[in-house]
């Protein structure tokens, strides 16, 4: 199931930015002379079935040549002085930083008789992992990243306890890279052991069941001795206390350039499963038996081959597969594959597909745990093994849980939940009674009490009904002049559920107005909402974003000048999107760690390539004139009045390369016909977001609210 670390919730006094003016008379100053880097536009066009199309900033995709790096730090120190020069910048970071030093914890993690959770106790840059023996006993550290560098940026990516308890395969994260560095640790010393594993990116290793090897997806090795992810993933054997030049290949895709192998190991150890991934609707699952010593033994079985749909494995009870699936029913359902001959054709349904959208699944104890969404908030749902209803997982509020992990005997699970106000709580579940008792809740002081989440329904352009959370305080008046943030994000199967935030919290304190659209091209509605947002209807999720905007504006909770619109990854191709179609609804934009050229994203590496189940590709004609449509980069129009833009990005992003919010930055700058700033914050040490630290945060979060605070002159 899923889980996540419940991260710092936040908050500002009422009177943070009473009677300040957002522009002191050197915060004018700055604006007078604002005067952007000079910006090499070069000659460079390609040619699309037929269309020419210029790309005159494509030098900036050399992201470590000095030219660039020269560039990126004319960038930075023009953005710099700007932001720091705003009067409530201080104010907002001090409050920040007050309301991040809280403690709090993750969903915790049962093996071999242990718990294993993630503990921050309020300032430190990054959680530590602790282990006990019993709900009672004091738990101890297994392991302190913050001890791994100076200033913090080398991180804990993932963690996985071994079957037994005893062991620890961990992996580390520098600089924000998704390339992780796999360790394996001794629990009762913590002493590591000499195993170490390279050129993982994206997925766990597992272990077998006894806990002596581990199976792993990893990227070929270049000559320098790094990762090469511009070729498929292969997997592979390790056997504790060997090198990984040892390690054996285990399986290899050769039929399809596009689809990945990832490995599971059945609870019972005779197993290993693979998922094979080629887009979240188009993934496989083989099979291939072990043997005593967790060797395969047999051929690799095709059970389920025709990638037609969303098949995620879920557990294997003797010889039989159960599997979410979305084929033939795109709310999902869950099915039973026998592994004999045939298999496929002899499914049968255990949860048929409900009226909500079932995001996950799990078998513990037994029972099946199901989440499902019902209009973007969790329900969680309790069935026997034929799939009767047992109960209901009792959920403090119409919010997000998330957890549910277990072993199949495991008579207990844990899981997490928060909305917009209710900082991560940690909850245990007795899964045969269905009790649920309080196991950990962040301490954090701050009064909710003031602001209320509503849930209001709109209709985009073609007349979808589309689903937005707005959090705002109770007293609010409706006559547009509160300062507005609508976050979105559209894309990928994933969904937009509530979930606390601290900086979300400092901006309510503000006098701010918090909105969550829940675009097409996520999950909340299941495959019919997610592939009603992609490829060539990917425009549907900026319709729906845009009447989301003029809603708020129509319906007096904000105005144009004071609506500010916000997303990351994905969401940034959304902000972007948004702020080139209709620049004149927006008061300023924060579009982060975007993907912007939608038409050269997929040659930054293997990975960005599989993006296209949701954005197609510039070699497919039709792909390519519906991205030519919206491309932030491409439509980026001279003598434009954008609206103020702070673009935010990392230069060791290895998942969407910086250059893309290079490119869209300069081209806004070349293009800006108004006064309104366009600036390109890049943060150094720093990836996508994972494993970023504390003071990071504070400082990123800091920066991008004061723009705001200035660029809707909130006072």
């Amino acid at each position: 199931m899923r889980w996540y670390v419940f991260l710092a919730g936040m908050g500002l006094s009422a009177g943070l930015l009473h009677g300040c003016g957002t522009e002191s008379p050197k915060q004018q100053a700055a604006v007078a002379r604002l005067t952007y880097p000079q910006t090499l536009r070069g000659p460079q066009q390609d040619i699309y079935h037929g269309v020419t199309v210029a790309d005159p900033y494509r030098w900036l995709e050399a992201v470590a040549d000095p030219a660039t790096r020269r560039w990126v730090d004319e960038q930075n120190a023009l953005a710099q002085p700007y932001l720091e020069a705003i009067p409530a910048r201080e104010r907002i970071k001090q409050r920040l930083s007050e309301l991040w030093n809280h403690e709090r914890y993750d969903v915790p993690v049962k093996r071999g008789g242990r718990y294993f959770f993630l503990r921050n106790d309020g300032l430190q840059n990054q959680s530590v992992l602790y282990v006990t023996d019993s709900l009672e006993a004091a738990p101890r550290v297994v392991l302190d990243p913050n001890k791994l560098s100076t200033d913090a940026t080398v991180a804990l990516g993932e963690f996985v306890p071994s079957p037994d308890g005893r062991l620890l395969a961990y992996s580390i994260s520098d600089g924000g890279t998704d390339w992780r560095i796999w360790r394996v640790r001794d629990v009762a010393t913590t002493m590591d052991r000499p195993d170490e594993l390279r050129f993982l990116k994206f997925r766990d290793v597992v272990w077998t069941a006894d806990s002596k090897a581990l199976y792993y997806s990893r990227y070929p090795q270049r000559s320098d001795g790094s990762g090469d992810d511009s070729k498929q993933m292969s997997i592979y054997r390790h056997v504790l206390g060997t090198a990984q030049a040892a390690d054996t290949q285990i399986y290899k895709i050769t039929d399809h350039a596009t689809r990945y192998p990832y490995p599971h190991i059945s609870d019972d150890g005779r197993y290993l499963v693979i998922s094979v991934y080629d887009g979240s609707q188009s993934t496989g699952i083989y099979y291939q038996k072990l043997d005593a010593d967790s060797l395969p033994a047999g051929d690799v079985v095709r059970l389920l081959d025709t990638f037609d749909a969303e098949y995620q494995f879920v557990a294997e009870i003797d010889d039989v597969f159960y599997v979410r699936t979305t084929a033939g029913a795109p709310n999902a359902r869950l099915i039973a594959v026998p592994a004999a001959s045939g298999g496929a054709r002899q499914a049968r349904d255990v949860l048929a597909e409900d009226k909500y959208a079932m995001i996950d699944v799990a078998i513990m104890g037994k029972r099946i745990v199901s989440e499902y969404l019902k209009d973007a908030y969790s329900v969680v749902r309790v069935a026997d093994m034929q799939g009767k209803p047992l109960y209901d997982v009792a959920l403090p509020g119409y919010g997000q849980a998330v957890g549910f992990d277990g072993d199949l005997d495991a008579q207990e699970t844990f899981f997490g939940y928060t909305d917009f106000l209710t900082p991560g709580a940690v909850s245990r579940l007795d899964i045969a009674t269905g009790k649920v008792s309080l196991f950990r809740a962040a301490k954090l002081s701050v009064d909710v009490s003031p602001y209320v989440t509503e849930q209001v329904f709109y209709r985009s352009k073609d007349g979808t009904r589309v689903p937005m959370f707005i959090t705002h305080r109770r007293d609010l008046v409706k006559d547009g002049t509160a300062a507005m943030q609508l976050y979105g994000y559209g894309g990928f199967n994933i969904p937009q559920q509530p979930a606390f935030s601290v900086p979300v919290m400092v901006w309510l304190e503000m006098g701010g107005v918090f909105a969550v659209a829940n675009l097409r091209g996520g999950a909340e509605y299941g495959e019919a909402w997610h592939s009603g947002g992609t490829r060539l209807n990917k425009q549907n999720v900026f319709d729906d974003f845009i009447a989301a905007a003029q809603w708020l504006i129509d319906e007096k909770y904000t105005s144009q000048p004071k609506l500010a619109i916000r997303g990351r990854s994905n969401g940034g191709l959304l902000v972007g999107a948004a702020i080139t179609q209709r620049p004149d609804l927006f008061g300023a934009a924060l579009p982060g760690v975007g993907v912007l050229d939608m038409l050269r994203y997929h040659t930054a590496s293997a990975n960005a390539r599989q993006w296209s189940t949701d954005y197609g590709l510039s070699e497919n004609a039709a792909e390519f004139k519906a991205q030519l449509a919206y491309s932030p980069v491409h439509n980026v129009k001279t003598g434009t009045c954008y609206p103020p833009t702070l673009v935010t990005t990392a230069d060791r992003d290895d998942r969407v390369v910086p250059w893309h919010s290079y490119k869209f930055a300069a081209a806004l700058q070349h293009a800006q016909g108004c006064a309104n700033p366009v600036l390109l914050r890049v943060e150094t040490r720093a990836g996508h977001g994972a494993g970023k630290p504390v003071w990071m945060q504070i400082d990123d979060f800091a920066d991008q609210w004061a723009f705001l605070a200035a660029a809707l002159h909130m006072q």
